[in-house]
């Protein structure tokens, strides 16, 4: 099972969030469990390849 990394935070009713690799694209839930399953879901669609010029953070090496 892979771990990945999501931001969240709750505005009033709602929690909202972003998985850190991909900041462009945010979801929302009404409870945590719901933000955490649509974050599943944004990651599978995201890796796919379904969603043509996906933005990706990454890191880079540099001397």
């Amino acid at each position: 099972m892979e771990k990945i990394k999501y931001v969240s935070w709750q505005d009033e009713n709602m929690w909202l969030g972003y998985l850190e690799e991909f900041p462009d694209y945010m979801t929302q839930g009404e409870t945590k469990e719901e933000l955490k399953a649509n974050l599943t879901d944004i990651h599978s669609e995201l890796n796919s390849g379904n969603i043509p010029c996906a933005r990706k953070v990454e890191e880079l090496e540099v001397a």
